[in-house]
């Protein structure tokens, strides 16, 4: 989990260098902070020109997938979150493996779920079905 944490602060530093170096080199003046509400802003933009159309489209009828992808998402985060709490509080050891365990055991659960959804909506479908039909 350490190394894995390393190598992303790794790369966010490798940008954050790039993109200090084309601040200087196209001679603008922008301090760290300007260059974070510029860069945060245009990467969030610009997930939410990707997402706005993809959430608009399963909108229509499939709502469960958008809170899907809202929970996923919060679960990575709080996975992570309470890895590196540990670390930093020493209560714990800090392992990718634990997140990965998580997450595995959302998917699990939330695939158990569906199943229990899906034979719901079955038989709710064809009990519905057989009073058209009447």
């Amino acid at each position: 989990m350490t190394e894995f944490l390393y190598w992303v602060i790794e790369i966010i530093a490798r940008v954050h260098t790039y993109i200090l170096t084309l601040n200087d080199g196209f001679e603008y003046v922008f301090s760290d902070k300007e260059l974070h509400f510029l860069v945060i802003g245009i990467l969030g933009m610009a997930m939410l020109f990707v997402v706005y159309p993809l959430f608009k489209a399963l909108s229509r009828n499939h709502v469960m997938v958008i809170a899907w992808i809202y929970v996923f998402t919060l679960i990575l985060v709080l996975t992570f979150a309470i890895e590196i709490g540990q670390k930093v509080s020493n209560t714990g050891v800090m392992d990718f493996s634990d997140i990965v365990f998580g997450v595995v055991g959302f998917l699990a659960m939330f695939i158990v779920f569906s199943m229990v959804r899906g034979i719901y909506h079955l038989i709710r479908n064809i009990i519905l079905n057989n009073r058209k039909q009447r």
